[in-house]
């Protein structure tokens, strides 16, 4: 593949920074497939909390590479992936090989509350315990400097409309060819 419009769009980021949400508008209005690599590992291998409950993270972890070797080899997809996917070097070597990266981005607090509105959505194994806020908080801050390595994408003060609109005109712009850092300005700010 040559050009960035022509790569995939993958869509990282903390779980409820809206990576599903956006990604199926990203992918509607390219007019290409959505992929989110959570739902390939349920329809293959039951649901995600039952997997880490009989057979532990690592399990699941190993599921994710092959998923992520699997929908690499795509073309025009918009790939949603699990919060931890892309922080494995893997997986970001098999992604960003066919694939334009961007981290949804949004801070603790909002974070939170969404996951919190979402009661109908998935179940979160990592979240799981007395305080689901320290939590995100924990993984947050555990995640941030691989979050950091891919362009980001802030989904707090806009809806998923419009950071899907600001995704498609980054994707269709020239990729970033600096090697610093891809953390913004207000990194601290925005909890991830």
């Amino acid at each position: 593949m040559t050009g960035s419009a022509e790569l995939n769009v993958v869509l990282t980021g903390f779980m409820g920074t809206g990576k599903t949400t956006v990604g199926r508008l990203v992918a509607r209005d390219l007019g290409w497939t959505f992929v989110d690599t959570d739902d390939v590992i349920v329809a293959r291998h039951g649901p995600i909390d039952a997997i880490f409950a009989e057979q532990g993270e690592d399990a699941f972890r190993a599921l994710e590479r092959e998923v992520a070797a699997d929908v690499a080899r795509s073309q025009h997809h918009v790939i949603a992936t699990g919060g931890r996917m892309l922080l494995d070097p893997a997986n970001a070597d098999a992604l960003t090989a066919t694939g334009r990266v961007f981290c949804l981005a949004a801070g603790a607090d909002e974070i939170v509350r969404r996951l919190t509105a979402d009661v109908d959505g998935p179940v979160r194994p990592l979240l799981a315990g007395d305080d689901p806020a320290a939590a995100v908080a924990r993984l947050l801050n555990e995640r941030a400097e691989g979050y950091g390595q891919f362009e980001q994408v802030h989904t707090a003060n806009d809806s998923p409309e419009a950071v899907a609109a600001r995704i498609i005109r980054l994707h269709r712009s020239p990729a970033r060819s600096d090697d610093g850092p891809r953390l913004p300005a207000d990194f601290g700010a925005c909890g991830t």
